[in-house]
């Protein structure tokens, strides 16, 4: 298995280390936060004590161990180690940033195609893994290290979250054994998929009316765009998780082959979510907007300091250079 070894090399450095850091990138997604909580337990047995950096949103408080993850702006660099888990150095918050540069240990455990591997001490990335909680899952079920209902639990909400409930394209039969094997150690899925992937706030489904309504078509109408700007979402008091799903059900509208997502930030930076039907690879589309966008050929993501206006047009110049340089195939099978 691939990450057998990588695994093993970096548990006997984190076992050397005296105080780890597990992380990922700003604003943590499901899988992100299963992936670390789960290391963060499974060390925890062979007496490796660490923290996890990254406050969850809403749908992910209740996760084991979520009430004691440090806010990014509290983290210093007096780490010997730190593991960016399902993202890169790269999307990192400035204290993070700074925490990891200072390890002596620089790790990083992803399943994102676009990620480079350099700045790392200790790289394993898996690109076509459907997600980072299970590249942990087939490491451990090789190193014979056993399940347990709480590990169990955080795997099981980083597979669904970057699986959409196992109705995404990259669900794979390895998929659905996990699931299995996760399953047998007794969590309650239907609770643990309502709470991550439906559950929404009454402010939230308001929000999600809003840029739906005001969404925009171009490019022949295959590319929907969707908006939130600093004044709708101080309108609304959006947190973290309020707009989760949105690019999704963007995308599946009839006719549209890449949907977009673009959130306003009082920093004068835009977050861009990428969505694709298959067609466009849209995590190339996210490289070519910024330096540090990437993600999946189907979903991706890049942020840019500019304005909203800018932003939209960047994200339509890119959807359409990659529209035009479509194979005539491609584009017949749309």
């Amino acid at each position: 298995m691939v990450g057998h070894a990588q695994w093993s090399a970096l548990a006997t450095a984190l076992a050397g280390a005296n105080r780890v850091l597990l992380t990922g990138p700003v604003g943590p997604d499901g899988d992100s936060l299963g992936a670390c909580l789960a290391l963060q337990s499974v060390l925890a047995r062979d007496g490796v004590m660490s923290d996890v950096a990254g406050l969850p949103g809403y749908r992910f408080d209740f996760m084991p161990g979520a009430d004691a993850i440090l806010d990014d702006n509290d983290v210093r660099p007096v780490y010997d180690a730190v593991v960016v888990l399902d993202g890169d150095r790269h999307r990192l918050s400035p204290t993070v940033e700074a925490a990891f540069s200072a390890a002596t240990v620089r790790g990083i455990i992803d399943h994102h195609s676009s990620t480079k591997l350099d700045g790392y001490t200790h790289a394993w990335v898996e690109g076509t893994a459907t997600s980072t909680c299970e590249m942990l899952y087939a490491a451990w079920l090789a190193c014979d290290i056993a399940l347990d209902p709480t590990v169990a639990e955080l795997l099981y909400v980083g597979a669904i979250f970057d699986t959409g409930g196992f109705r995404y394209s990259n669900t794979t039969p390895d998929t659905h054994l996990m699931a299995a094997a996760l399953l047998k150690q007794g969590i309650d899925h239907a609770a643990l998929n309502a709470r991550v992937l439906m559950s929404r706030r009454e402010t939230a489904l308001r929000v999600a009316g809003e840029i739906m309504r005001y969404a925009t078509l171009h490019l022949d109408d295959q590319l929907l765009v969707g908006d939130v700007s600093n004044a709708l979402a101080k309108q609304f008091g959006v947190v973290s998780g309020d707009t989760e799903g949105v690019v999704d059900s963007l995308v599946y509208v009839q006719g549209v082959e890449v949907s977009a997502l673009l959130n306003e930030r009082d920093s004068g930076e835009v977050k861009i979510s990428l969505r694709s039907k298959g067609a466009v690879n849209v995590a190339r589309v996210a490289q070519a907007l910024s330096p540090g966008g990437g993600g999946h050929a189907k979903a991706a993501g890049a942020s840019l300091q500019t304005d909203l206006a800018s932003a939209k047009r960047a994200v339509i110049e890119h959807v359409s250079q990659a529209l035009a340089a479509l194979q005539p195939a491609e584009a017949l099978a749309k």
